[in-house]
């Protein structure tokens, strides 16, 4: 008799995890190794947010909270959604967890049912697919191309949903693109969506203050409110303040999924951690000006990679509307070789390639659901970016 569980099975380890864990043993191992893999900000958690977890840790604020979140972070993320969102939810309506990947995870855990179906564009943030089969559902996924601007139609999303679909997961800015969906855009498919009743929304807002100019962001439950009741609008702390390692996510939707998902959150990891909680407080309820500073420089340093990706030979590197990845194409490089005399037959072959012969560590674009690409995590130094890029350019230039 097995010993692990047969829907294990369907499930793969996290590969964005894998190449940051593989660039970090090289490092250890002295080689010289630039990791553009994780979707980390490089800068520092602000000092009035780590402030805040000190003033906590001071006052003895460690121990059990409310499952899902502490009364003053739930009024925080309130304000915040109508703040930012145009979102009016009450305290009963939102859930703390421990980051967002929980948040999705638990979401999905207390609404799935074998064989129910969830539509996921790609590219896809690589937790998606697996995370819905963990869970007992179908992913359906409905393929993006460059050429449409990694966004799906609303004729695309018309023919994936049939009687036994369950949710749409919505990301956008999206990771790895960070393409964007528009008012326009969104509002097309939302129509779509308010012909389909049974169809709920799971927005991965996570990227919502990583927004470049030209770009304004918005989200399904906002453009569209008679979707409210069947939204669950996601987001977190970790991308807009520096927050990574401290694992707090939140999502407000309506009470009864709320209520559910507290329920599955109360068997798994109980409340996230108190003193991260009160410094999500602070950092909602802060000063938010650390927010345009680091956009403007993930801009500065967006506009640097695109232009030396762009010159390198064999790649094409679109201009994405915030987050702070690149997805460029490399089809003008399959079927050649590369110096050490790998065949670059896949994505991934490039991947490895460039790992082994130049030291740049990238995430292969099979991974997200859309071959011949990578993905460039640009969260890094302006040092690092454009040594990083020179070493693209050269290994490109030198495939034959």
């Amino acid at each position: 008799m097995p010993f692990l569980s047969d829907i294990l099975a369907r499930v793969k380890p996290s590969p964005t995890v894998a190449v940051t864990t593989l660039a970090r043993d090289l490092k250890a191992q002295g080689r010289d190794v630039i990791g553009l893999g994780a979707g980390e900000p490089d800068f520092d958690t602000p000092d009035n947010i780590k402030a805040a977890a000190k003033r906590a840790i001071d006052e003895g604020q460690t121990k059990y909270t409310a499952p899902d979140g502490i009364a003053e972070l739930k009024s925080a993320i309130c304000e915040k959604f109508r703040r930012d969102n145009g979102l009016d939810y009450d305290a009963s309506e939102i859930s703390v967890s421990t980051g967002g990947k929980q948040v999705l995870f638990n979401a999905l855990m207390a609404t799935l049912n074998p064989g129910d179906e969830v539509i996921v564009p790609a590219p896809y943030w690589v937790s998606y697919p697996d995370m819905v089969r963990l869970c007992g559902g179908e992913p359906v996924i409905v393929g993006a191309t460059q050429e449409a601007g990694f966004r799906i139609t609303p004729a695309q999303l018309e023919a994936a949903i049939t009687p036994r679909t369950k949710w749409l997961i919505f990301n956008s800015p999206s990771n790895p693109t960070g393409a964007g969906y528009g008012r326009a855009d969104l509002a097309a498919l939302t129509e779509v969506l308010m012909r389909h009743p049974h169809v709920w929304v799971l927005s991965d807002d996570m990227y919502e203050h990583i927004a470049y100019p030209g770009f304004d962001f918005c989200t399904p439950a906002e453009v569209e409110p008679r979707l409210r009741d069947r939204t669950l609008t996601v987001n977190g702390v970790s991308k807009a303040y520096a927050m990574t390692g401290w694992r707090i996510g939140y999502a407000g939707g309506p009470e009864h999924l709320i209520t559910a998902m507290r329920k599955v959150q109360s068997q798994s990891t109980t409340n996230p951690c108190s003193i991260s909680q009160w410094a999500a407080v602070e950092a909602l309820n802060g000063p938010q000006d650390y927010i345009a500073t680091s956009r403007a420089a993930f801009l500065r340093r967006r506009d640097m990679v695109v232009e030396m990706l762009n010159a390198a030979p064999g790649l094409s590197c679109p201009v994405p509307e915030g987050a702070f990845y690149v997805y460029p194409s490399i089809a003008g490089c399959i079927g050649k070789t590369s110096p050490a005399g790998t065949r670059i037959a896949t994505d991934e072959d490039f991947a490895t390639a460039l790992l082994e012969e130049t030291g740049v560590a990238v995430v292969f674009g099979a991974a997200f659901g859309l071959s011949p690409h990578f993905r460039v995590s640009y969260a890094a130094s302006d040092e690092a970016l454009r040594e990083a890029c020179t070493r693209i350019t050269n290994f490109c230039a030198s495939l034959s």
